[in-house]
């Protein structure tokens, strides 16, 4: 099978061009072995051309490190014993193949690594052994030292890789929590943003309606416009500040990043689910808010969720429903949280796509809950959602 390239996650991600390090490794490992052949007791015999092109054979073959890390442990070994084959000064065994072993290691051929370390190790070991010349008698020192460079070569190949990967991860992970609270921002601003433009375009009508002939609704519609405007305009001013803000700190405003609801105040939840029906009553659309939700008995996470899940369904029944009246109920029994907001106006058909319902469905997933939407038996649309009171280890 054709010897494949180190995998993408397994290659520096630093800004030095890998070329750079190979060729500086390459002149560092045909350095290091010309030295130890130069410092020889018996240089002038054993040593020669022939020895330093050898050295310069293992520097090269360190280029090879990362589109061949296989071929580069074999041919490594296979020229160390050639190498001693033509009785040069002694270099090791381990020190002409550490560059190939860490390199090995390091792009994930850890099994090639340890491989050809124990080849050399075992071939040296042997032979020395049984050789009859007194210059290769084999000492416990050199089987020492050989059996740990070996080691050292692999774990700090082993390490490195390791480390890189760390890395890699941690980055992908802060940019998919990066992106999660890109989604939650756009989820929470759609919210926000989507009805108070509901309530600003039903009060214009009021307005455009009551003008010369019921003044006063025309200013109280007015000012329900001008209201809603100043929060929209809020929830814009606030997010670029947090878009604009660190990455994982908190917004300039001191809110973590959180958007606020329609008066600016925070936080949100159902006890804000008053403050929201009343614009729509204002425009003469009869609410009835039913909360049943003792103090404490929510997270705050599960809290804010409800309320922006009640908060797109009343901007579905002003933009869509033509109803008269909706209800909006909330119940906490056996530690889960039912919440449903139910109006009698023309049902799903009036529905149209981008209309939120996959938002608040994802909203409610994201918390190990769920949510449905049905039309009613006796008219009208009805959006439940069942979510857990309490997230497990606390709310975040």
């Amino acid at each position: 099978m054709p010897e494949q390239t180190a995998p993408p996650d397994a290659r520096p991600t630093s800004g030095v061009d890998p070329r750079v390090t190979d060729v500086v490794l390459a002149i560092a490992m045909a350095l290091v072995v010309a030295v130890v052949i130069a410092a020889d007791a018996d240089a002038a015999r054993h040593a020669g051309p022939g020895a330093y092109l050898f050295a310069a054979g293992f520097g090269a073959l360190v280029l090879l490190r990362r589109r061949l890390p296989r071929t580069m442990v074999v041919v490594t070994v296979l020229t160390v014993f050639v190498y001693y084959t033509f009785r040069f000064a002694p270099i090791g065994m381990a020190l002409p193949a550490v560059a190939a072993l860490y390199s090995a290691a390091e792009v994930r051929r850890t099994g090639w690594a340890v491989g050809g370390g124990v080849v050399l190790v075992a071939v040296a070991t042997y032979y020395r052994v049984t050789g009859t010349d007194a210059e290769e008698y084999l000492t416990p020192y050199d089987l020492v030292t050989n059996i740990a460079l070996v080691a050292a070569a692999i774990a700090l190949g082993v390490a490195v890789r390791l480390s890189r990967e760390a890395r890699v991860h941690e980055a992908r992970a802060a940019e998919q929590r990066l992106q999660a609270e890109r989604l939650r921002i756009a989820r929470d601003l759609h919210d926000v943003v989507g009805h108070n433009l509901s309530v600003i375009a039903l009060h214009s009508g009021v307005a455009a309606e009551a003008v010369g002939r019921d003044d006063d609704a025309a200013r109280g519609a007015l000012e329900h416009v001008r209201e809603a405007t100043s929060g929209t305009l809020h929830e814009l001013r606030s997010t670029v500040r947090v878009l604009r803000g660190p990455v994982g700190g908190a917004a300039p405003d001191g809110t973590g990043g959180a958007v606020r609801p329609p008066d600016g105040t925070h936080p949100t939840g159902l006890a804000g689910v008053a403050a929201l029906a009343e614009p729509a009553r204002a425009a003469g659309l009869a609410v009835d808010v039913r909360l049943d939700v003792p103090d404490g008995a929510l997270d705050g996470t599960i809290d804010a969720a409800a309320y922006r899940i009640v908060q797109e369904a009343l901007t579905n029944v002003l933009r869509h429903a033509s109803a008269t009246r909706v209800t909006v109920a909330a119940r906490v029994t056996d530690g889960r949280l039912a919440l449903r907001v139910a109006d009698d106006g023309r049902g799903a058909g009036a529905l149209v796509p981008g209309s939120g319902i996959a938002g608040m469905r994802e909203r409610a997933a994201l918390l190990g809950g769920v949510l449905t939407t049905t039309d009613e038996p006796g008219g009208g649309f009805a959006v439940r959602a069942d979510l857990p009171a309490r997230l497990e280890g606390g709310a975040p």
